[in-house]
Parts: structure tokens; sequence; C-alpha cells
């Protein structure tokens, strides 16, 4: 995994990028950024694009779905 922060935010967070990314540009991926009760998600070609916020309740039972299909 990759780790980047992002500047300016009033909380920096830290960013992780799977190291399985990969596509026809390189760098097609998502990112995530955990924080307390949540776990943050964006674009990884765009650091100052959008971004949103899951619980961290969403995020497990997303990331255990995955696993099982």
């Amino acid at each position: 995994m990759t780790r980047k922060s992002r500047a300016g935010d009033a909380i920096a967070l830290a960013w992780f990028k799977s190291s399985y990314s990969d596509g026809p540009d390189g760098e097609t991926c998502v990112e995530i950024a955990r924080a307390p009760g949540a776990v943050h998600v964006r674009d990884s070609k765009n650091d100052d694009g959008p971004t949103f916020a899951v619980g961290s309740q969403a995020w497990g039972a997303f990331v255990m779905y995955g696993a099982e299909a």
C-alpha cells in the first residue's frame, strides 16, 4: 500500500492505495483514509477532488461482502 497525506486539512488524513491497483492508466484505483468512526474514500487520480466518508461498520460490511464475491 502507498500512503499520502493531504496538507491543509483540518485533520490530516493518511491516504492508502492498494498495491494491487493498476489499469490502463497505471493509476486506476480509489484511496481510503481511516478516521475515528469513519472511512474516507477518494479517487487516487485526483488528490484535491471530492471525497466521501462512510461509517466504519458500513465499510467493514462492504469489504466482507467483496471478499465473498
